[in-house]
């Protein structure tokens, strides 16, 4: 067909419709030349050459063409792999600022590398393949970017406020009975009311969903077992929404839905924060595929050996690194971050092995040019950012030591908790700075309780149930002959591997169960749940589900009366927490008398009642420990200045595994004072106000168990 190419404007890269057609603009930095490919219905090429250049952006504008239009890139270049070079024009490239793409790969996979697969294995890197891939590689498309928010903001909601819940768009819903089967799987199904009611009567304030940034299956190692790229962490492209998860359509219908859904989120009082993977993408090493960044300029985006740019430096365990010094890299990211906050009204972001977007050269850099750009955003300073604090090179382990504005997942909380409560020793004084929002980490360079994300697991390793069912993991399901995932899970079986029908291990399982949400529940920082482990979702002990589409993966949602004991439980814990801000405390414990009275805003105790010395927070053996929480020094007002003020509470733990009895402190005369039972998990249930214990009485505390006490004044 006849196109007629007018000059276009170099601002904003990707395509931009503007009512009478579309603007097209690329950044390569070393192609010596630029087509343009738009695709009909029936995938026929029409090229275009973009003879505009200005900075390194090939542009152009096309009258006419406007949404549901697709295309692709063919960039020319030099094939120069040793000088980091792969520019091959036989390829059809996805735009890396398009905001929707449609279809997926076909075939057999080795049209849509750069280079022959004919070759030698040590060579066939070298050799430039001349194998067209445009009937089988997905193309981008032209959007329709308006939609009406009806006055959708994004929620703000206070740090201190939040309870996040980490999930996975087609897990969490695939399975639901009250969904249409049809929006199972989809945005659509988890801004169902089906959906969003039971993240609402679990009290849960923010839905951390796992990548939605489009992501491709590539053909073969996984594809070959039958199995897929379930999780999506190998990004093609940082704006686009998977389409996989549309039930509408993936000719911009995508973008829509997932609007709808944030928009149905916010409506309940939910936020939406996206697991981001900015450190590397789906291209891999250089025996990966050439579908984007890799064809557009190699040597622009991803960090290379100095030596040999034919290979790559690879920080993440994914054959891949993105350049994140050089300016246009640090532009995509941040371009793309900031449409998610403008365009689809998102609340926040969790960077996927975030250290690796500080590597300056070689060392993480907590004063990295990433970091400064996002403090002086003024839309991104001013949304949630939590860091994954590691990254798989050496020095990539940073918890703690993230900028002020970044929250981050506690790595150390998720080991100390998981070491306390099954029995380990020596772990007394690491429970204690954890449970207490880990001062020993964040204090020290203006951060507050709320940099610690805490969480006893996540999507990267066991399930809850899990965590209390296996010693070991079990991943042979993914074809690696369980060489894959962690081994050092810190996990307890409670004495049979697996499933069992014991009635005492159960017992104990559950209340382990119990112990984990509510000392979670109960830390200071901001608690992360775990989609299902409220009720008891298993993965059968495979720790690694990366490549599990199916029910290993997705939530069943017939839930056994144990497991119905545990949802409700949850649900009251959540309720609580909310209820009683001496849990959620803006600013760290003092550990001393406030405002010239006689009592501590914290005091921790011995068994027998009385005040704990240095020593004996280094006694390796002890396993129990008493907590006191004032609720009358809390050091924060509130947003209006008003005084903040609560119950005060006791809490005693018991990892032994016979019962401990307890003694009321006499310090500060709280024996003097009466209290009430709130939650023993050794029952299923949440109690509140039974049993008060008063003067001498003596707290029994079942082995494995904590007991909450509410100060009755």
């Amino acid at each position: 067909m006849y196109v007629a190419l007018w000059p276009g404007n170099v601002y904003p890269l990707g395509s931009h419709w503007d009512g009478k057609g579309t603007n097209f603009a690329l950044f390569s930095e070393n192609a010596t030349a630029v087509e343009l490919c738009l695709f009909d219905k029936n995938d026929q090429e029409t090229r275009i050459k973009l003879t505009e250049v200005n900075n390194f952006v090939w542009h152009g504008y096309l009258p006419g063409i406007g949404p549901g239009q697709r295309y692709g890139f063919r960039v020319h270049g030099p094939w120069e792999p040793h000088k980091g070079h792969r520019f091959n024009a036989n390829k059809v490239l996805i735009d890396p600022y398009a905001k929707a793409i449609d279809g997926v790969l076909r075939g057999s996979g080795a049209e849509v590398f750069a280079y022959s697969w004919e070759a030698k294995d040590s060579e066939k890197d070298l050799v430039f393949s001349e194998l067209d891939d445009a009937h089988l590689v997905p193309k981008s498309v032209v959007i329709d970017q308006s939609f009406d928010w009806e006055g959708d903001q994004l929620l703000r909601t206070p740090w201190h406020e939040t309870i996040i819940y980490e999930t996975h768009v087609k897990g969490f819903t695939k399975l639901h009975p009250d969904i249409p089967e049809e929006l199972r799987g989809t945005y659509s199904a988890i801004a169902h009311p089906a959906a969003i009611e039971h993240l609402q009567r679990l009290g849960i304030t923010a839905l951390e969903l796992m990548p939605v940034h489009h992501f491709l299956a590539l053909p073969g190692y996984l594809t070959d077992k039958g199995l897929t790229n379930y999780w999506g962490y190998d990004s093609i492209n940082y704006f686009a929404p998977f389409s996989g998860y549309s039930s509408s359509g993936s000719l911009g219908q995508q973008v829509t839905e997932f609007k709808k859904m944030v928009k149905a989120l916010h409506r309940a009082g939910i936020e939406v924060i996206l697991d981001v993977v900015y450190n590397h993408t789906g291209e891999g090493n250089h025996l990966g595929p050439s579908l984007s960044l890799r064809g557009i300029d190699n040597t622009v985006y991803y960090r290379l050996i100095d030596d040999d740019k034919r290979l790559y430096m690879d920080f993440t365990g994914c054959g891949n690194s993105l350049y994140v010094r050089h300016p246009q890299v640090l532009k995509l990211i941040m371009d793309s971050l900031r449409y998610w906050v403008t365009e689809m009204h998102v609340d926040g972001f969790r960077f996927d092995l975030a250290a690796a977007l500080a590597r300056e050269l070689f060392e993480v850099n907590s004063l990295a040019a990433f970091f400064d750009i996002i403090h002086q955003d003024p839309v991104l300073a001013d949304v949630k950012l939590i860091a994954e604090p590691w990254d798989l090179g050496e020095g990539g382990y940073q918890v703690g030591q993230f900028p002020v504005l970044w929250s981050e997942w506690n790595g150390r909380y998720r080991d100390t908790v998981r070491d306390f409560w099954r029995g380990a020793d020596e772990t007394l004084g690491d429970f204690a700075y954890c449970f207490t929002g880990s001062p020993d980490l964040y204090s020290l360079n203006g951060r507050r309780p709320n940099a610690s994300i805490n969480f006893v697991t996540a999507h990267d390793g066991f399930t809850l149930n899990d965590l209390v069912s296996y010693n070991e993991k079990h991943n042979e399901a993914n074809g690696e002959n369980n060489c894959d995932g962690d081994v050092h899970n810190r996990s307890w079986n409670c004495g049979v591997e697996g499933e069992t029908d014991d009635p005492e291990i159960l017992n104990l399982r559950e209340r382990l169960r119990r112990n984990f949400l509510a000392t979670l529940m109960l830390s200071q920082g901001i608690p992360m749940l775990l989609g299902g482990d409220e009720m008891g979702r298993t993965q059968k002990g495979n720790n690694n589900t990366y490549c599990q589409d199916n029910e290993l993966s997705w939530f069943d949602w017939n839930l056994n009366q144990d497991n119905e004991d545990l949802v409700n439980f949850t649900r009251e814990l959540i309720y609580f927490r909310r209820q009683h801000p001496v849990f959620r405390r803006r600013k760290w414990f003092q550990g001393r008398p406030i405002h010239g009275k006689g009592v501590s805003d914290i005091a921790w105790f011995n068994p027998d009642g009385t005040e704990m010395t240095d020593e004996q927070w280094n006694i390796g053996y002890a396993k129990a420990i008493a907590v006191y929480l004032d609720g009358n020094q809390l050091a924060s007002p509130g947003s209006r200045g008003e005084r903040i003020s609560d119950d005060s509470f006791l809490m005693f733990f018991n990892a032994h595994s016979e019962t401990i009895e307890f003694n009321l402190p006499t310090d500060f005369g709280l024996h003097k004072c009466d209290w009430s039972l709130v939650i023993d998990t050794k029952e299923a249930r949440f109690i509140q106000e039974e049993n008060i214990y008063t003067g001498n009485h003596a707290v029994p505390v079942v082995g494995r168990s904590l007991v909450l006490l509410r100060r009755l004044d």
